[in-house]
């Protein structure tokens, strides 16, 4: 006799869907919509089935009262979060950071006897981005001597363990440049891994964006890089990280989010720089005033 076995499927009904959503977007602010219903139900039935749960609304239950909830919620992150990235995306906007706003900031700071440099890549998902920004600086000869501390932040823990394990297959080179690829990386078998001289420029570590203590916590930048992340929230919430990403940068310092986003819409004190590689946004001060005099 054959038998057969069935795998359990669990439907989400609407009610259950805004529950889940509204109890994600408290943890994260990362909002969804209605329409995407079935993506969530997709992407969050096996964890019923790994709890032996009999439904969403006890699944919402769980990550309400469990005593398990924080490590679960942050879980989904990594269940719910997309994270296509790639060494050198962007190419104007990092020609932009290294040809425009790195030596502006190498000017104005020297003159003040500060040679350190702080920058944020916020949403680093697997670890392509900050790498990136640490090979660029790597290139620049007026940054010799310097204190160069380049921190990368992600929701999802798994992402962040690929990220410091520094290793990559061939989709993230869709970009990089046969010299770079032999310049800042080691071959091991069909994969490559970031060199020690990137690696050593580069801390991550654990970050939720709504989490503002903690955020306060980790001192100033004089760059964040934002990209491809403001997109998953709603305006209240895109109104909050952006707040905090202002109150993060020094005086003078440079938020640079991705080619899709902008601060349309958002309650913002940054200035829209125009150069001539990208246009990207600044925290306001005198030292912006000097650059735009000397431009005049």
């Amino acid at each position: 006799m054959t038998s057969f076995s069935f795998k359990q499927t669990h439907t989400m009904s609407d009610d259950e869907f805004i529950l889940l959503r509204d109890c994600i977007y408290a943890h994260c602010g990362i909002y969804f919509e209605l329409e995407s219903k079935y993506f969530i139900e997709n992407r969050l039935s096996h964890r019923l089935l790994d709890l032996n749960l009999a439904s969403f609304y006890d699944y919402y239950h769980y990550l309400k009262y469990n005593r398990r909830k924080e490590q679960e919620l942050m879980d989904i992150m990594s269940i719910i979060t997309t994270n296509e990235t790639y060494f050198f995306r962007e190419s104007y906007q990092l020609k932009a950071f290294s040809d425009e706003i790195i030596p502006e900031l190498i000017k104005h700071k020297a003159a003040r006897g500060n040679h350190s440099l702080r920058i944020w890549s916020a949403g680093c998902s697997t670890g392509e981005e900050p790498y990136t920004i640490a090979m660029l600086l790597s290139d620049i000869p007026e940054l010799a001597g310097w204190k160069i501390e380049i921190i990368g932040t992600d929701i999802s823990q798994k992402v962040l363990q690929q990220a410091r394990r520094g290793v990559y297959a061939k989709p993230s080179f869709r970009a990089t440049e046969e010299k770079d690829l032999k310049r800042f990386f080691v071959q091991q078998d069909d994969s490559y891994k970031v060199n020690s001289s990137v690696r050593e420029l580069v801390t991550f570590t654990y970050l939720n964006l709504f989490d503002t203590s903690h955020l306060s916590l980790s001192g100033q930048y004089d760059i964040i890089f934002c990209r491809n992340v403001i997109i998953y929230f709603n305006v209240a919430a895109r109104n909050r990280v952006i707040e905090s990403f202002h109150s993060a940068l020094y005086e003078g310092g440079f938020l640079l989010l991705g080619h899709s986003e902008s601060l349309i819409n958002i309650k913002s004190s940054f200035i829209l720089r125009h150069f001539k590689n990208d246009m990207v946004y600044q925290k306001s001060d005198l030292f912006l005033q000097e650059v735009l005099c000397e431009k005049n």
